[in-house]
């Protein structure tokens, strides 16, 4: 098992100075040496603001809530434990996505975060598929990985900002190949068109690798694999329906490595390898109770650029 964590941290240091290195070289082909520094200083830049600059913020766009512990004791009781065994400085804020799709996610950093559940995931889990679930919410957390995504979610961007200011002014720029003559670097232009391309393949290979870690540290943490399987299986089943929903015909047409994260019957797999141990608690129990649902739970699904948000 330590193995794989060290593999997967050499594969998370390859993959982060892959992206910089594209970004760099974006940036030094649209604008020299001074380009080169400017992609280079932006992400370190981002390393250091851009978690606490974004985080909150998606936590509004989802609409979510925060659950006082009176809220939601059990929850509580399940993080403040998570927390001890992942050594956190501080336990996690639970909030409520007023949402049917099966989902969660966290935000943040080690010293101060949030894990967002909506309530098709409260109402459609049991106890010990959510405990596994929120056990890889914090192993993420503990792990680093928020701001680890969000460095290389930023670069990827920034890549995809110099190229299209790259290719915005080529473009401009081709009325004066008629009246001079005008050396055109015409396989850096290409270069530059497909970096954005490169760098969101190694930023979904990048993602996929913190999820098979964040699986493995969230099995230790409960001590029941079998839990995070179960979800997992669980999730994805209920995710299909939804896209057959939304997107009349959808399958899964896209290569593996086209995916934000691994294949679901890999991680399954993984999981139920991982020696088990007795749950200390009964986790057949609920942890959520419909007297627990905030005042706000049902909201119209809004149009928004790349699909439907509920």
């Amino acid at each position: 098992m330590a193995r794989h964590a060290w593999i997967n941290r050499l594969q998370t240091l390859l993959l982060i100075l892959t992206l910089l290195g594209i970004t760099a070289l974006a940036g030094a082909l649209l604008l020299g040496e001074n380009g080169l520094w400017i992609a280079l200083g932006a992400s370190v830049l981002a390393l250091l603001v851009e978690p606490g600059a974004t985080s909150w913020l998606t936590l509004r766009l989802y609409r979510a809530q925060p659950l006082p512990p009176a809220a939601a004791p059990e929850l509580w009781r399940i993080l403040e434990e998570l927390a001890a065994r992942a050594a956190l400085p501080a336990v996690p804020t639970p909030y409520y996505v007023p949402s049917p799709m099966v989902n969660a996610f966290a935000v943040g950093n080690r010293e101060r975060a949030a894990i967002a559940l909506t309530d098709g995931m409260l109402r459609g889990l049991s106890g010990r598929q959510i405990t596994g679930v929120l056990a890889h919410e914090v192993a993420h957390i503990a792990h680093g990985d928020l701001r680890v995504m969000g460095l290389a979610d930023t670069v990827s961007r920034l890549t995809s900002l110099f190229a299209l200011t790259g290719l915005l002014v080529a473009f401009f720029a081709l009325p004066t190949l008629f009246v001079m003559d005008v050396g055109i670097n015409w396989s850096g232009l290409l270069l530059l068109a497909v970096s954005p391309h490169i760098a969101l393949v190694v930023q979904l290979g990048l993602s996929r690798v913190r999820e098979f870690d964040a699986d493995r540290k969230a099995a230790e943490l409960t001590g029941d694999p079998e839990g995070l399987a179960s979800a997992l299986a669980r999730i994805e089943a209920v995710s299909r329906s939804w896209r057959r929903l939304l997107l009349p015909g959808w399958g899964n047409p896209e290569p593996s490595w086209l995916r934000t994260h691994p294949a679901t019957d890999e991680r399954i797999r993984r999981l139920r390898s991982q020696p088990a141990q007795p749950p200390a608690h009964d986790t057949s129990a609920p942890v959520w109770h419909d007297t627990d649902t905030p005042a706000r739970t049902r909201h119209a699904p809004r149009w928004r650029i790349g699909g439907f948000w509920w």
